[in-house]
């Protein structure tokens, strides 16, 4: 079985492909899969843009005809909630302060916005939703999940085993950010890898899911 996981984030492919790793005998992304689409993220919660990620995709792989029925085609949206700031930035995470935005301005924007406010009201969740569709499918079923990883913004930039707002995602059961444990100790507890891991589960409630994955 393949999965195409629609992404162009290596990093983030990295954690698929070592969560996903026996889910399937190839993890590709869409450049890989040669299956090029970039939907408009217009959805206003983590699950609709994963939605529309990971239809957009399965309609232009279904329509090169070169994938068998049962591939699975995923996508997933991601980001970071702080609850001093409303919510913010949410699903705008990738977007905030403009894509080309690196995320060490990202993250000392944001160190900066916090630097009053005290350590127990700096409480945040990293969020992410996984959406799949199985291609050729004539009901296009499509399966969402959703999971959370909580902790705080910490007072600092720490790490370098993770990316995007690792640095600054301080786990107190650690006593270090997220960028600062191990990728495994990370996959194990992150909200993708937990997303990720209910997605199998919903997948193998299929009648039709594919033996590899069980």
């Amino acid at each position: 079985m393949k999965i195409i996981f629609a992404t162009g984030n290596e990093n983030k492919l990295r954690e698929i492909r070592e969560i996903l790793g026996d889910l399937a005998e190839e993890v590709v992304s869409m450049k890989e899969a040669g299956v090029f689409v970039d939907p408009d993220e217009t959805g206003e919660t983590f699950e609709e843009n994963a939605i529309l990620k990971a239809k957009a995709c399965a309609e232009a792989a279904a329509a090169s005809g070169r994938f068998a029925e049962g591939t699975l085609v995923m996508a997933d949206d991601s980001g970071l909630e702080i609850d001093a700031l409303g919510g913010e930035p949410g699903i705008y995470s990738a977007r905030y302060l403009g894509h080309d935005t690196s995320y060490d301005e990202k993250n000392r924007k944001i160190l900066e916005r916090l630097k009053d406010v005290p350590e127990k009201e700096r409480t945040a969740r990293f969020v992410c939703a996984v959406a799949a569709v199985i291609l050729h499918k004539p009901e296009d079923q499509v399966l969402v999940t959703r999971a959370t990883m909580e902790g705080q913004i910490a007072y600092g930039i720490a790490g370098a085993n993770g990316f995007g707002y690792d640095p600054i995602f301080y786990l107190p059961e650690y006593g270090k950010t997220s960028a600062e444990i191990s990728p495994e100790e990370k996959n194990a507890i992150s909200h993708r890898g937990k997303a990720l891991r209910a997605m199998r589960e919903q997948l193998l409630l299929i009648p039709e899911a594919p033996q590899q994955l069980s």
